[in-house]
């Protein structure tokens, strides 16, 4: 396959050969990353704390409250 030199640079992941242990060294820090966030959201959904929307869309976690309160 004929190319540039421009659209090697470029599209360089298309010439490098796949290296497995850095794609693994990715895949276990994507899998701790998520899996310490669902930590972080059962810990406080144990808590009494749920998900509340404010009204410009971020999302916030707020303490339960009883209806006698």
């Amino acid at each position: 396959m004929r190319s540039t030199n421009v659209f090697r640079a470029i599209n360089f992941e298309l010439y490098a050969k796949p290296n497995a242990i850095i794609m693994g060294i990715g895949l276990v820090a994507i899998g701790v990353t998520f899996g310490y966030i669902a930590y972080m959201r059962s810990k406080y959904e144990g808590l009494g704390y749920y998900t509340a929307i404010q009204e410009d869309g971020k999302e916030v976690f707020v303490k339960r409250k009883s209806k006698w309160e």
